[in-house]
């Protein structure tokens, strides 16, 4: 199934990939790149990214507000209200460290949600082309194939968890209760990337810290319209608009289940 803007926002994703993002990875001069935060980088391709995809989205429905995380980063207020009414969500280039350090691990990702519910989700690997949407209701899908989460069925099955936002001591604490149920590998850093990998069986559960909209509103529609869960450790469904920190994502009911009472118990 394909929502009644795919082809179009399609079209523009790989349009910005092919005339923006590819063209300055690993072509990024010093003075192109910065840190907005510690540890959190931009560079000029995100802005232009951003900016060519916010006028391309306007163009389709005046009437639904556009989102992008670097406009956010310049102006906090324009999150406000970001569960109210219909609004497209941008991620320009998800993993910007990657692409900026020229690791081939990055994203662009685009949500329309309505009223804090994720109606439509698409997810583009510049490097591979791979497209991965999904529609409320309507199903999950790679370069146009329906897809289903793959659970490894592993005694210890693979989990990801997100560690860089912890002190030390939290994050020798947390991996160690992780490490008595999962299989610990490490996380990609790009959310682009990560919700692909728990639908294809690479893992079965993924811990986040953070979880601001343009990263989790077209992976979390992604991973449930394929059949998995993303929820917070009480129990309760992600839902853009929601400020808390702390999210699982998991390839079956019972594997989130396995991590809720290993991480969180």
């Amino acid at each position: 199934m394909q929502h009644r803007h795919h082809d179009a926002v399609v079209v523009l994703m790989r349009r910005v990939a092919a005339d923006i993002v590819m063209p300055r990875f690993r072509n990024l001069a010093a003075d192109e790149i910065e840190e907005k935060a510690s540890d959190d980088m931009v560079t000029v391709a995100d802005r232009l990214s951003e900016a060519a995809l916010t006028a391309g989205l306007a163009a389709l429905d005046p009437a639904i507000r556009v989102v992008g995380e670097e406009a956010v980063a310049a102006d906090a207020a324009l999150v406000d209200g970001i569960d109210r009414g219909a609004v497209w969500i941008i991620d320009p280039i998800d993993g910007t460290n990657n692409y900026a350090s020229g690791i081939a691990t990055f994203g662009i990702m685009i949500a329309l949600v309505t009223d804090g519910e994720t109606q439509a989700g698409w997810i583009l690997d510049p490097v591979s082309d791979r497209l991965c949407h999904a529609v409320l209701g309507g199903g999950a899908y790679i370069d146009g194939a329906r897809v289903h989460t793959r659970p490894s069925g592993a005694a210890r099955p693979s989990s990801v968890i997100a560690t860089y936002h912890l002190d030390d001591a939290a994050r020798v604490a947390l991996i160690a209760r992780a490490e008595m149920a999962f299989t610990v590998t490490p996380m990609p850093r790009c959310a682009a990337e990560q919700y692909p990998r728990l639908v294809l069986g690479t893992n079965d559960v993924a811990l986040f810290q953070k979880t601001l909209p343009w990263d989790h509103a077209p992976g979390s529609l992604f991973l449930r319209e394929a059949g998995g869960v993303v929820r917070r450790p009480d129990g309760t469904d992600y839902r853009v608009g929601d400020q808390r920190q702390g999210m699982i994502a998991a390839a079956s009911p019972a594997l989130w289940e396995q991590a809720a009472k290993a991480l969180f118990d």
